[in-house]
């Protein structure tokens, strides 16, 4: 039998970045309230998105960048990028997404963290750091990317020496810092994390030299233009199931078709790949695959790449990889001990140091209370690799409770990006409203 809507309490949402925005967005088209909670000072926009640099661009064209499944081109067109093949600034894209969040209706926004969740009837009571305590009908959580976890042997150190989160009013501080007094700046990881932070440096006038080290000192490689032509692939005509098989034939496909096409015709099929591969083929891509992986699916763009080579050719950033040792403060500065894999170990004295090796890799960890308070109850498991949380293929964490973006990476692994959270965010909103409308 059917009943009447669940109206008595809206739909609540912990997290106002691309992820929390576009579920609300669809829930409103859908006629179901939503209170959407973030305390962070970035509703609207989210990490990626709430950056002031108009040097972070995005890193994939206008053309894949739509907030809506079925309308591939509603950014381009906003945008006034007729070819879609622009490489918007990112906080352009954080406009164009807090418009998407103002045209909603019904959509209640507040400014507060959601500290804590317990289940109420067959909803959720959700207790906010401003005290308020609201009814829900389901609870979504959307908090995208955590924080990185502290870099090891950092603890003690200076904040204003290591900054251990790169996207912090902090960090802001460091790169204004160390670009007026002209000192050197070491940054741990080399992935799209760095390429922000080397941007922001040079965009803050810094003249020093920049280290960027990582394990195996790879970096994001450069779309081209104008782009590859399209060399898509159906998903039986992919190996699955076997790690070492996939690899061969992406490496036989990227000869033909070169790699950017290759890597991209797997896009449509990634959760699936991912989900075929036995629990441990997939531990073995974390392991081995997964840096290597990264650098050539998550590109930049092309000017960017550009500038990143002149930055190398000029000797004013240089690509290391080995390990950091004992780092100790001396006085305004920081002494770091490198080992590097080349042999050639040596000592650098910056004025700052940046931890970029990316978000948080094991929720278990996490800082944010919503979360930890749900996991100690447990109200949530985290998924067998403990990146984020478990999740059945409806993208729910229990009843009454959805997740996605980031937080259910452990599921469909390629789940951080504008074209696969659109999809997910209109999937878990059709959920919640079969959830919400009919019970048997």
């Amino acid at each position: 039998m059917r009943s009447e809507p669940a109206e008595a309490h809206p739909v609540l949402i912990v997290g106002g970045g691309f992820s929390g925005v576009m579920t609300a967005a669809h829930l409103a088209a859908r006629d179901i309230p939503v209170v959407l909670v973030d305390g962070s000072g970035r509703l609207g926009r989210g990490v990626a998105y709430s950056t002031r640099d108009p040097v972070h661009l995005l890193n994939v064209t206008t053309s894949k960048m739509s907030a809506w499944p079925d309308q591939p081109n509603h950014f381009a067109r906003w945008c006034g990028d007729e070819e879609g093949l622009d490489f918007a600034e990112r906080r352009a894209f954080g406009r164009y997404l807090g418009e998407q969040l103002a045209a909603a209706p019904g959509v209640k926004a507040i400014d507060a963290m959601a500290v804590d969740a317990r289940r109420q009837g067959e909803g959720w009571e959700v207790i906010l750091s401003d005290g308020q305590i609201i009814a829900a009908s389901a609870l979504i959580l959307a908090q995208g990317n955590q924080p990185p976890t502290p870099f090891p042997g950092s603890a003690g150190l200076p904040p204003e020496l290591f900054v251990n989160n790169p996207w912090s009013e902090t960090a802001h501080a460091g790169v204004e810092r160390v670009a007026a007094e002209g000192s050197d700046v070491l940054i741990l990881g080399t992935g799209l994390t760095m390429v922000d932070t080397v941007l922001s440096l040079v965009a803050a006038g810094h003249e020093g030299r920049i280290t960027a080290l990582s394990r195996r000192g790879l970096i994001p490689r450069g779309h081209v233009h104008p782009p590859s032509a399209p060399a898509p692939v159906a998903l039986d005509e992919v190996p699955l199931g076997n790690l070492l098989s996939l690899w061969r034939w992406l490496r036989r496909r990227s000869a033909t078709v070169g790699f950017r096409a290759a890597v991209d015709a797997l896009r449509p099929h990634s959760h699936a790949i991912w989900q075929r591969l036995p629990e441990g083929e997939q531990r073995r891509f974390m392991r081995h695959a997964r840096p290597w992986w990264d650098v050539h699916r998550h590109r930049i763009a092309p000017q960017v790449a550009e500038q990143l080579r002149a930055l190398v050719a000029a000797g004013r950033l240089e690509i290391v990889a080995g390990r950091v040792g004992k780092m100790e403060a001396d006085g305004g500065t920081l002494r770091v001990p490198i080992a590097r894999r080349d042999g050639r170990d040596t000592v650098r004295e910056v004025g700052v140091a940046f931890n970029c090796t990316g978000p948080l890799g094991d929720i278990r960890r996490t800082a944010d209370p919503l979360l930890r308070s749900l996991l100690d109850q447990g109200a949530v498991r985290t998924d067998d690799f403990a990146m984020g949380l478990e999740v059945d293929d409806h993208s729910r964490a229990g009843e009454q409770l959805w997740a996605l973006g980031p937080l259910t990476k452990g599921r469909y692994w390629e789940i951080v990006a504008v074209p696969d959270i659109r999809h997910q965010a209109e999937a878990v909103a059709a959920d919640v409203q079969k959830e919400l409308l009919i019970h048997v």
